[in-house]
């Protein structure tokens, strides 16, 4: 059975109410694998929701024999710069400082750090320095919020 974020969110929703999977990472291999959610709540993320959705999706990992091998489970919030996945979550940020880091080079930078102008159904629109660079979603390998102190 493939670990997808669908299959996931659908088991912390059978038992918990209105807690968003933000992103699922898998990190490491062999005996250092890492399975690591961040989850998010309206009223905010606390070590007992924590500790719940660890212990639903932990159950449903074994049930399912979802990952192979040994691994360890995390599941925390998204934190101040928390991660960008999914549209959704870039449209939320608009007006936002974020990183972005892409896969392929687009107008010579894979790396881009600016405010988030504006996001279509296929790209993000990023202003860094005075220029407004478009990045396609599907090329973005990761990014995050950028957490700005007052």
């Amino acid at each position: 059975m493939a670990l997808t974020e669908t299959w996931l969110q659908k088991v912390i929703d059978e038992k918990v109410d209105g807690v968003e999977l933000v992103m699922v990472e898998q990190v490491g291999g062999g005996r250092q694998r890492v399975v690591r959610l961040y989850v998010d709540h309206a009223e905010g993320v606390t070590h007992e929701l924590c500790s719940t959705v660890s212990e639903l999706v932990g159950k449903a990992l074994e049930e399912a024999d979802a990952v192979r091998g040994p691994y360890t489970l995390e599941v925390s919030s998204p934190g101040l710069e928390r991660p960008l996945a999914k549209r959704e979550h870039f449209e939320a940020q608009v007006g936002k400082q974020i990183y972005v880091k892409t896969r392929v080079a687009v107008e010579g930078g894979k790396v881009w750090r600016g405010r988030l102008v504006e996001v279509s159904p296929e790209t993000v629109t990023i202003e860094q320095d005075g220029r407004q660079v478009r990045l396609r979603l599907v090329d973005i390998s990761k990014a995050h919020l950028i957490y700005e102190f007052e």
